[in-house]
């Protein structure tokens, strides 16, 4: 049995266009399947909890996809992505088509993989979790009117880099205390700390290029000791994973990771606002099914 789980709204109304195509497609298969559609948040973990077989497939973006694995991270169902969001970082991270057909014949062919998640609490994250400066970000994405008239310019990036110039200006960085596994350090004049299981956030930035989702370690990218001008210079390269040179940038690894810090940071996880400072990340590994 397939179960789809559609968001309608996801990618400015792709997630119905979509679903719309992939929905003909079912009728010349003849596969058992059911759809449910999602009407608010959280609406698809709910969804996802009570099923218990055969492979669930997300018709959403990274909101959507994250929803659906914090329902099934202690269930041992399979789950098939059909990409139909706005920044579409997890399908890129696993190479899964942006072709929803092509994505839905990849589901069909039933090559399954297994991935870790990044667990905070009693939540599950599977791209990055962001604290600081990219948290602020996202709840600034995410309350943003941008994404609605920008359906032709990437608008994943696009809102993305708007917020962060409206962010910009009035934050303040913070001094904060990191302990990686069994190493604590002190460092001041933190914008952000990002903890990725996979290399991109925002609309395919590589934050963290050698994350890979299957290690069992996260990357982390800790930006700290940069004047806002230098920040703007070296903004840019993060498209390209090129700012990861920068001698204010701090690159390193670990499956266990807190963090507390002198002023409150805001903390997203794919791209979901999740929480504030002081926290606690764990590595989970394996423990996510993907066909």
């Amino acid at each position: 049995m397939y179960h789809f789980i559609v968001n309608k709204v996801s990618g400015n109304g792709k997630g119905l266009s979509i679903w719309k195509d992939v929905e003909k497609i079912l009728a010349v298969t003849q596969l058992n399947y059911q759809v449910f559609f999602t009407n608010y948040p959280s609406h698809a973990t709910e969804i996802s909890k009570k099923i218990n077989n055969g492979v669930i497939i997300v018709i959403g973006g990274d909101g959507t996809i994250h929803e659906v694995i914090n329902g099934l991270i202690k269930s041992n169902i399979p789950m098939g992505i059909i990409a139909a969001g706005s920044g579409n970082d997890f399908a890129r991270a696993l190479n899964i088509p942006m072709n929803a057909a092509e994505a839905f014949e990849s589901i069909l062919a039933g090559n399954e993989r297994t991935v870790d998640v990044g667990r905070i609490g009693d939540k599950s994250c599977a791209t990055v979790i962001g604290i600081g400066f990219d948290g602020q970000v996202a709840q600034t994405v995410n309350a943003s009117k941008t994404k609605k008239w920008m359906k032709f310019f990437r608008p994943g990036k696009m809102s993305y880099i708007i917020s962060v110039f409206k962010v910009l200006f009035d934050y303040k960085p913070a001094n904060i205390s990191i302990k990686i596994d069994d190493k604590t350090e002190e460092m001041m004049d933190v914008w952000l700390v990002a903890v990725a299981n996979f290399p991109y956030y925002a609309g395919g930035m590589a934050i963290c290029p050698n994350a890979k989702g299957n290690d069992g370690y996260f990357e982390l990218c800790v930006v700290h000791g940069m004047s806002k001008l230098q920040f703007i210079r070296t903004f840019p390269g993060v498209f390209k994973g090129k700012h990861v040179s920068h001698p204010s940038i701090k690159m390193l690894t670990g499956k266990q990771i807190e963090i507390s810090s002198s002023s409150t940071m805001i903390v997203h996880g794919d791209g979901e606002i999740i929480g504030e400072t002081p926290i606690k990340i764990n590595m989970e590994e394996n423990a996510l099914r993907v066909v």
